[in-house]
């Protein structure tokens, strides 16, 4: 299983989850709910107590990932495969250009 806070403007928003067969699921976090009813993630996540699940990675954090060269150099540097889009958005999505960050949760401790 594998974790990343998610935060909008440096606020932790939620905790998108990779569970081990390979499932998603979003939760925001309930502090922000409370703070920020209206302000959510993606047009097709509001702000919501009830989890988001996917059997594939949600297409707004998979947006979040570099493409081209930008997309080689981290494919090549942390030797990440490609179709690992879960490890893509842990290793390259902490300072996006936009407001949500993905932050790793749980370090592999060989890591």
């Amino acid at each position: 299983m594998r974790q990343g806070l998610v935060k909008y403007n440096n606020e932790p928003a939620g905790v998108l989850t990779e569970n081990d067969n390979g499932e998603y699921l979003f939760v925001y976090n309930e502090n922000y709910i409370i703070k920020y009813p209206n302000q959510f993630i993606s047009f097709q996540m509001p702000v919501s107590t009830q989890p988001y699940s996917s059997k594939r990675l949600f297409p707004f954090f998979d947006g979040l990932i570099p493409e081209g060269w930008l997309l080689n150099i981290a494919l090549e540097g942390w030797k990440i495969n490609k179709n690992d889009r879960m490890g893509l958005l842990l290793a390259c999505c902490q300072n996006t250009i936009g407001a949500v960050s993905i932050h790793p949760i749980n370090e592999p401790a060989n890591a």
